[in-house]
């Protein structure tokens, strides 16, 4: 998958889990900018994992400060597991 698609498909997940409304992009903080509280962050993660049959691993969680980073590290997972 190309970053442009995951970052569709995050969009995606955000729109239908967490009530996200609007676009996202990649230097978009996770936190300040889509106001993420401790609850939406969880279902957040955990509907990406589902969305890609990933699982993010909470050490790599903690690195995870915007859209882009999430959208490398599921580009990341994607490319281990279809290694």
């Amino acid at each position: 998958m190309t970053p442009a698609e995951i970052l569709a498909a995050i969009e995606e997940v955000a729109r239908v889990h967490i009530g996200f409304t609007g676009s996202l992009r990649p230097e978009m903080r996770m936190v300040e900018d889509l106001e993420l509280d401790s609850l939406k962050a969880l279902t957040l993660a955990l509907e990406v994992e589902n969305r890609f049959r990933i699982c993010l691993d909470p050490a790599l969680e903690a690195t995870i400060e915007t859209v882009g980073d999430l959208v490398n590290a599921v580009g990341q997972l994607l490319a281990d597991r279809d290694d």
